[in-house]
C-alpha cells in the first residue's frame, strides 16, 4: 500500500507541475498558430455550414475560457503519464531520482511524440488529414510497438530482445500511416511546419519536466510514506 501510495503522489504532484507548465509553452508556442490557422479554417467552415444549415458544435471561447480548458486536460495528462512512468521506475527498481526520471522522460518523448510524428506530424485545424479512425488505430500500434521496444531495451540483456526491439521500433513505419485522400489543406505548409516545430519543442520540454519531477517526488515522498506507514502500524 505505501509503494501505491507514493506512486499516486509523486504522479498528482508530477502532472501537477507538468501540466501547469505545457500550458504555458502551448500559449506562448502552439496556441498563435492555431488561431491562426483557424481563420483558413472558418471560412470554409461557415460556407459549409450555410449550405447544408446546420449548426456548428460547441467549442471553448478564446481566452480565460479555452485557457482553463487547456490547463485542466494538459495537468489530468500529466498525471496520467506520471503514473506510467512512476510505474515503470517502481518495477525497474533501483536508485530513483530526478536523472532516472529524466531518462525515463525522454524515453517517453520518443515514444508518445517522436516515433508517431514520424508519420503522423502534429497538425493544426484546416490541414489535411486520413480518417480519424484510421489515424488513431496506426498511433496506438505506433506507441504500443515503441514503448514496448524501449521496455525490452530497459528491462532485458540478450541479444534477441535487442533485436526484436529493433524490428518493433521499425514495424510501424514499415507499414506506414494512414494518409488523407486528398491534399487540398486550407493551412499554408510554412504555418503547418512552424506548428510542427513548436509542438514538438512544448513536447519535449514536457517530458522533460514530467520525467525529472516524477523521479525526484518518487525519491522525496519514500521516507514520508515510510514514516506514515510505521506511524499507523
Amino acid at each position: 500500500m505505501a509503494v501505491f501510495r507514493r506512486l499516486v503522489f509523486a504522479a498528482l504532484c508530477a502532472g501537477l507541475l507538468s501540466g501547469v507548465f505545457a500550458t504555458v509553452a502551448h500559449q506562448i508556442g502552439t496556441v498563435p498558430l492555431i488561431l491562426q490557422a483557424e481563420t483558413y479554417e472558418k471560412p470554409s467552415e461557415h460556407a459549409l455550414a450555410s449550405a447544408h444549415e446546420h449548426t456548428s458544435a460547441w467549442e471553448p471561447k478564446n481566452g480565460a475560457e479555452r485557457t482553463a480548458y487547456t490547463l485542466v486536460a494538459d495537468i489530468l495528462t500529466g498525471i496520467g503519464f506520471a503514473l506510467l512512468l512512476g510505474a515503470g521506475l517502481t518495477l525497474r527498481g533501483g536508485g530513483v531520482g530526478w536523472r532516472q526520471g529524466l531518462l525515463w522522460g525522454l524515453a517517453g518523448f520518443a515514444t508518445f511524440t517522436v516515433a508517431p510524428s514520424l508519420g503522423l506530424p502534429p497538425q493544426l485545424p484546416g490541414s489535411e488529414a486520413a480518417p480519424l479512425f484510421e489515424r488513431q488505430l496506426w498511433w496506438l500500434g505506433t506507441t504500443i510497438a515503441t514503448g514496448s521496444a524501449l521496455a525490452l531495451i530497459a528491462f532485458t540483456t540478450r541479444a534477441p530482445w535487442a533485436i526484436l526491439a529493433a524490428v518493433l521500433i521499425v514495424l510501424p513505419h514499415l507499414y506506414g500511416a494512414p494518409e488523407p485522400a486528398e491534399h487540398n489543406g486550407a493551412v499554408p505548409a510554412a504555418l503547418a511546419h512552424h506548428f510542427v516545430i513548436a509542438a514538438t519543442v512544448a513536447n519535449f520540454l514536457f517530458w522533460l519536466i514530467l520525467g525529472a519531477s516524477t523521479g525526484y517526488f518518487h525519491e522525496r515522498l519514500q521516507p514520508q510514506i515510510a514514516r506514515a506507514a510505521r506511524a499507523g502500524a
